[in-house]
C-alpha cells in the first residue's frame, strides 16, 4: 500500500523520532523520565493525525512503510517506560503484547501446545487489558494510544481463542496423546538443538513414540474400549509424525545443522546465550532498552523464512530447520519473560533496590538459621540501611540528574522498612538469647 501525502508527512515526523530514541538508548547515563515523556507526547500527536487521515478499518492494519516505522517507534518507546520504571502505564504494554502476539502465532504456526501453554497467555492479556482500561477512563493516557493498544490486544485474543477452539475438538481419550506428543516434541527439538546431540537420549523418546504409534490402527487413534475414535485427529496425526521426522533429523546429524544454515545457526545460539545470561542477572544488568537490538536481529531472521523454512541461495530447504525454528522461538520466548518480569523501579533506583533485596535476604537467612551473634555481626546491614536512609530528601529518593523523583518508591519504601523490621527483629532474638536464665 503506497503512502499518501498527509502519510508521507507524518512518516518523516516518526523517522525523526525514531532517530532521537536511538540516540537516547545509547546515551551511557540514566535516562531523564522527561525526556522519554516528551518523546512520547510527539508520537502521540503523530498517531492522531494518523486516525484522521485513515478510515478505521486501513488504521489497525499494518501495510506499508509508516505502519512499520510506527511499530518500531512504539516497541523501543515502550522499552524506554519499562526502563523509566513506568511498567504500570499503558505505553509499557506495547512491547509485551508485540511478544505475546509473536509467540502466539508460532505456536500457531507449529501446532504444538496445550491447553497449559495458553492459559499463562490469557491471564497475562487480562493483566495488560485491565492496564489500557484503566489509562483510558483515567485519561492518564491519550485516547488514542488506549485505541491503539485495545486493537493489538483484541488481535492477540482472536488468535488466542483460535488456538483454544483448535483444541477443543479433541475426545477424552485423544487429550493425553496429544499432550504427551507436545511435550515429547519439545525434548526432541531441545535434544537436536544440541551441538552434539546424544543418540543415548533419543532412543528413549524414540521408543515413546513407537509405542504412541502403536495405538493407532489404519492411521486412527485407538480408544480405551478398542473402538476407532471419532475425527478429527490430523491435529495429533500431525504432531506425531513429525516428531518422527525431528528424531529421524537428529539420528541423520553428524556434527551441525546443514554449512547453508550454520550462519543462523550460530547467530541464534549466540542470541539464546546472551539472553539466557540476562534472565539470570536481569536483576543487576539489564536495561530493558537493550532489548530493542535483540528483537531486531530476531526479526530479521524471522523475515528470512519462505512459507515457514530457512532456504538457501538456491531456494532448497536444508537439514536443520526444526533447529533453527526451535532457538528462534527460545529465543523469543526469553525475550517475553525478561519483557514479564521488569519491575515499577526506574533505572536510576534499580541499584538501591538491588542492594536492599540483597539485605532483606541475608537478613532473612540470619533470622532463618538463629544465633549466636554479636552487635558486630549486626553492623554491616545496620550500615547499609544507613546509607540508604541517607540518600533521601525529605522521604524521597533524589534523581541526581535533575531533581526529579523517580519511579519506585513505594516499592524502595517498602523494602527498606521490611529490613529495618528483620533487623529488628535479629536483635531481639540476639537479646534473648543472651538474657539471663532463672
Amino acid at each position: 500500500m503506497s503512502l499518501n501525502q498527509d502519510e508521507i508527512l507524518i512518516l518523516e515526523k516518526v523517522i525523526n523520532i525514531r532517530n532521537r530514541l536511538t540516540a537516547l538508548k545509547q546515551k551511557p547515563e540514566f535516562v531523564k523520565t522527561q525526556d522519554v515523556l516528551n518523546i512520547y507526547q510527539q508520537m502521540v500527536k503523530q498517531v492522531s493525525l494518523l486516525i484522521e487521515v485513515r478510515d478505521e478499518d486501513n488504521f489497525s492494519q499494518p501495510s506499508n512503510r509508516l505502519d512499520k516505522t510506527m511499530s518500531d517507534v512504539f516497541s523501543l518507546l515502550s522499552l524506554f517506560f519499562l526502563r523509566i520504571g513506568k511498567t504500570r502505564e499503558c505505553p509499557a504494554t506495547y512491547c509485551q503484547i508485540a511478544s505475546i502476539r509473536q509467540l502466539l502465532d508460532h505456536m500457531n504456526e507449529s501446532s504444538s501446545f496445550t491447553e497449559s501453554d495458553l492459559k499463562p497467555f490469557r491471564a497475562r492479556l487480562n493483566e495488560l487489558r485491565e492496564i489500557v482500561q484503566h489509562d483510558r477512563t483515567s485519561g492518564l493516557h491519550p485516547e488514542a494510544m488506549t485505541m491503539l493498544l485495545e486493537r493489538k490486544l483484541n488481535a492477540c485474543d482472536a488468535v488466542l481463542t483460535q488456538l483454544h477452539d483448535s483444541l477443543s475438538v479433541l475426545s477424552d481419550d485423544l487429550i493425553p496423546i496429544h499432550q504427551r506428543l507436545v511435550a515429547l516434541r519439545r525434548q526432541l527439538v531441545a535434544l537436536a538443538a544440541k551441538p552434539k546431540p546424544s543418540k543415548t537420549d533419543l532412543k528413549p523418546l524414540l521408543e515413546e513414540l513407537r509405542l504412541i504409534d502403536q495405538k493407532r490402527d489404519s492411521g486412527r487413534f485407538i480408544g480405551s474400549g478398542g473402538a476407532l475414535l471419532p475425527e478429527p485427529q490430523p491435529l495429533v496425526t500431525g504432531i506425531l509424525e513429525e516428531c518422527f521426522e525431528i528424531a529421524q533429523e537428529v539420528e541423520a546429524r553428524e556434527k551441525d545443522v546443514s554449512f547453508t544454515l550454520k550462519p543462523i545457526y550460530d547467530r541464534l545460539m549466540e542470541i539464546r546465550t546472551q539472553l539466557e545470561g540476562l534472565v539470570m542477572t536481569h536483576r543487576w544488568t539489564l536495561r530493558e532498552t537493550d532489548l530493542w537490538n535483540y528483537e531486531n536481529a530476531l526479526r530479521d531472521i524471522d523475515r528470512m523464512r519462505v512459507d515457514g523454512k530457512f532456504v538457501d541461495s538456491e531456494g532448497n530447504k536444508p537439514q536443520g530447520q526444526y533447529v533453527l525454528l526451535y532457538l528462534l522461538r527460545r529465543c523469543y520466548g526469553l525475550i517475553y519473560r525478561l519483557l514479564s518480569s521488569s519491575e515499577p523501579v526506574s533505572e536510576e533506583l534499580m541499584p538501591i533496590a538491588n542492594k536492599l533485596s540483597t539485605v532483606k535476604k541475608c537478613l532473612n537467612e540470619v533470622l532463618k538459621y538463629g544465633g549466636p551473634f554479636s552487635p558486630r555481626d549486626l553492623y554491616p546491614y545496620q550500615l547499609a540501611l544507613h546509607q540508604i536512609d541517607q540518600m533521601r530528601k525529605d522521604g524521597k529518593f533524589i534523581s541526581n540528574e535533575d531533581g526529579s523523583i523517580p519511579e519506585g518508591q513505594g516499592i524502595l519504601m517498602a523494602h527498606l522498612n521490611e529490613c529495618h523490621e528483620l533487623l529488628e527483629m535479629v536483635r531481639i532474638q540476639f537479646f534473648l538469647c543472651c538474657a539471663p536464665r532463672r
